[in-house]
């Protein structure tokens, strides 16, 4: 079953750089026709998601490997490190877009549009492919779980926006005249790129400085682990991510009239439930006696 979903994964991760290759093609044969900032616009968002999908295919395939001595935790932080230079790499984009877009508006020699029609079948390509990326990528990411395939599914729905917006400035600029509508649309492709960019950003800088996971998730560990059964309480519970990868330590205190073989039962069934209800997860459980007070000279209470 394990191989069956790596080969899913790896389609949807192939099918993803596939499809993004062909609109970053399409999209440069676009912009040499229409010339229009939009379709630029377009063109850079798609950019970044080849970079992305290249990412999330090197991940997937990254996961299907065991951790080695060198790397006893895996090399999922090779994914954030990736994004931390895509994003820039997105910002630099951003700017060069949202600057040329004011120069054009503010011009008094105003940059005509050519060959709208063109610039429109393709963006309406995009459209379509992109949906259909989107639906394998969400069929399964259901049947494997897979968080990689699950959020470039989502990167790619949002995608729709400009593709749209690109079509809507063509068609004003080719139907009314109105050629500062692209520049409008570019602008606020720029500004989406730059807010995806921070988001994107932030969020592998956490995972690098270990920076606790989603509070949510915080809390319904804790709470399956405090109605667990045979557990009467726990504490230290310490979260952190890297790449799609997170890592969950805690301590669980127990009936220390127990047996070891009853103790290891209870803490190996609370890792197996929650290795299955979140996955994607790696679990880490210490054991103590209920009712024993930490040692004073514990490191981990300084």
């Amino acid at each position: 079953m394990a191989n069956a979903n790596t080969r899913m994964n790896l389609s949807a991760g192939i099918a993803s750089s596939s499809v993004a290759l062909t609109l970053v093609a399409l999209k440069l044969w676009a912009l040499g026709d229409t010339n229009a900032l939009s379709v630029a616009a377009s063109l850079a968002d798609s950019a970044m998601d080849l970079m992305v999908s290249l990412g999330g295919l090197a991940a997937i395939i990254y996961a299907a490997r065991p951790a080695d001595e060198d790397h006893a935790f895996g090399h999922s932080s090779a994914e954030d490190m990736a994004a931390l230079g895509q994003s820039l790499f997105i910002l630099v984009a951003a700017g060069i877009i949202g600057w040329a877009s004011v120069g054009r508006l503010l011009s008094s020699d105003p940059v005509e549009l050519s060959q709208q029609g063109r610039g429109m079948i393709v963006m309406g390509v995009s459209i379509a492919l992109t949906l259909a990326l989107v639906t394998w990528q969400r069929y399964v990411a259901r049947r494997t779980g897979n968080k990689v395939v699950a959020a470039d599914s989502l990167h790619y729905l949002g995608d729709l926006l400009p593709n749209i917006g690109a079509i809507l400035s063509l068609w004003a600029s080719a139907a009314l005249g109105l050629t500062s509508i692209d520049s409008i649309v570019a602008i606020g492709a720029a500004i989406l790129l730059a807010v995806g960019a921070v988001r994107i950003f932030k969020g592998a800088f956490d995972a690098l400085m270990d920076r606790t996971t989603d509070p949510e998730l915080v809390e319904k560990i804790s709470a399956l682990v405090a109605e667990f059964p045979g557990v009467h309480g726990h504490h230290d519970l310490k979260t952190r991510s890297a790449g799609s990868v997170t890592f969950v330590n805690l301590h669980i205190e127990l009936d220390g009239s127990q047996t070891l073989d009853e103790a290891h039962a209870i803490g190996a069934a609370l890792r197996r439930k929650i290795l299955t209800t979140f996955p994607g997860t790696d679990v880490l459980i210490h054991k103590d006696p209920v009712g024993v007070e930490p040692h004073p000279e514990d490191p981990s209470r300084a």
